[in-house]
């Protein structure tokens, strides 16, 4: 039976469990494996079922362990850019800029464009084997899927700077201290974690989570408040505001219909 480069699990209630299915390569990205989980994220969206995405890797030593280098090992400069900026629209932006929030489950390996996928999720939980780094400086290269920036606003520009920089791994614990991931569990514990994590995500008003990624997604740049103002004004507008209301009033849990 050939390998298919992407598995989604049966529903956990609301949530999804999407797990990257190229053991034998330490689930590196290929160009399959990109397009087929950008084309699930942009499915995801018109799924009103599906109110959170648990993405996680198969086999027990990497959630992504990098990129695979065989594919661009020849690129010029001019196909260089073409990959980053394909990659980054179809899949790592979608992910960031998603309506449905994902919770990143890295067991092992998250290394280059792994750490890369990592960050454009909307919370991120490690086992305590993790291992996180962007390497791509003893290639030649510099993180292409948005890691300069995406690591920069989650830890600060100095200790990403230093991470770039030196190529070095972090453990599961530093990445804890300093804010990469938000929790770090046993190895056995981490996709049932994850799990509890996108089920109380999923609880929420999806239309006020959508509202919250795409404000939080604006913050540093000038027009971030207005932004939220503009969020903030339009979950008024949503079923899912009155029904949040009458609940608060009526002292029971809020069944929010995602309208």
């Amino acid at each position: 039976m050939s390998e298919t480069p992407l598995v989604t699990e049966v529903l956990h209630g609301h949530v999804a469990c999407w797990t990257l299915n190229r053991p034998q390569q330490l689930n590196a990205l290929n160009g399959a494996l990109i397009e087929a989980l950008g084309a699930k994220v942009e499915e995801v969206q018109h799924r009103d079922e599906v109110r959170c995405v648990v993405l996680t890797g198969s086999g027990e030593k990497a959630f992504v362990a990098g990129a695979d280098i065989k594919e661009f090992a020849d690129y010029d400069s001019v196909a260089g850019r073409k990959l980053a900026e394909y990659g980054q629209r179809i899949l790592f932006d979608a992910i960031a800029l998603s309506s449905t929030p994902f919770v990143a489950a890295i067991g092992g390996f998250a290394l280059g464009g792994g750490l890369e996928l990592a960050l454009a999720c909307h919370v991120r939980m490690a086992s305590d084997n993790a291992r996180l780094g962007l390497p791509e400086v003893t290639l030649g290269l510099i993180p292409g899927y948005g890691g300069t920036q995406r690591l920069s606003h989650i830890v600060g520009r100095g200790r990403a700077m230093e991470m770039i920089l030196s190529a070095r791994m972090v453990k599961a614990e530093e990445a804890l201290s300093m804010g990469l991931v938000s929790a770090v569990v046993s190895r056995e514990e981490l996709l049932d974690a994850a799990l509890k994590m996108g089920g109380k995500l999923a609880a929420n008003s999806p239309k006020a989570l959508g509202a919250a990624i795409r404000a939080v997604q604006a913050s540093g740049s000038p027009e971030g408040y207005e932004v939220e103002i503009d969020q903030f004004g339009h979950c008024f507008a949503n079923e899912d505001f009155k029904e949040g209301v009458a609940a608060f009033l009526e002292k029971r849990a809020p069944e929010f219909p995602g309208k």
